[in-house]
């Protein structure tokens, strides 16, 4: 086993939540503490299926036509063929990282799990928001927001506040061992 590390916790938004929660996974394997929390956003849970197509193969068009409806790129991206140029790899290549992604079966992981969703996700409902619970042995807290996807960049819904309450919590309270489910 590793020597100690400082309490952590990780945090990720859609691709990023499931990085962060394959990267937990990972230390672990190498024998690393678990992280005190996770704070997964905007992404289903790994045993959910993705898109029944995949979108990152797509014509330029049909792409960008795609990307639009998440409703998170600013359309400058999209108005710009210089931009475009720029940027539409990188999002071909997220979008193909999650339309591949295929899921592993292994020991659930020691540490609560904090999920954050869109009421209006159509990309993560919340009914796919709900398995997350399976990933962890500890306690699964599902916090849901008005909002798309993207519900995080809207600061009248109030995920910014319920969040660093969130990341302040882990440091004073005990876990809590069952599912937490609570509309903001």
């Amino acid at each position: 086993m590793q020597e100690p590390q400082p309490p952590y916790a990780f945090f990720g938004h859609s691709m990023g939540a499931l990085i962060s929660f394959e990267l937990a996974r990972e230390l672990r394997r190498r024998g690393f503490s678990a992280p005190r929390r996770l704070f997964l956003s905007g992404r289903s849970a790994p045993t959910v299926a993705g898109r029944e197509a995949p979108i990152f193969n797509l014509s330029e068009e049909a792409f960008i036509a795609e990307v639009r409806k998440f409703n998170g790129t600013p359309e400058e991206v999209f108005d710009n063929q210089e931009t475009r140029d720029l940027f539409l790899p990188v999002l071909r290549a997220d979008l193909e990282m999650l339309d591949t992604y295929e899921y592993y079966s292994e020991e659930r992981l020691p540490c609560p799990i904090t999920v954050y969703g869109g009421l209006q996700d159509s990309d993560a409902p919340i009914r796919n928001l709900r398995g997350w619970e399976e990933q962890t042995s500890a306690s699964c807290t599902l916090k849901i927001f008005t909002g798309d996807h993207f519900f995080i960049h809207n600061p009248n819904v109030g995920f910014v506040d319920a969040f660093r309450r969130d990341v302040l919590s882990i440091l004073h309270h005990p876990v809590q061992d069952d599912l937490n489910i609570s509309y903001g």
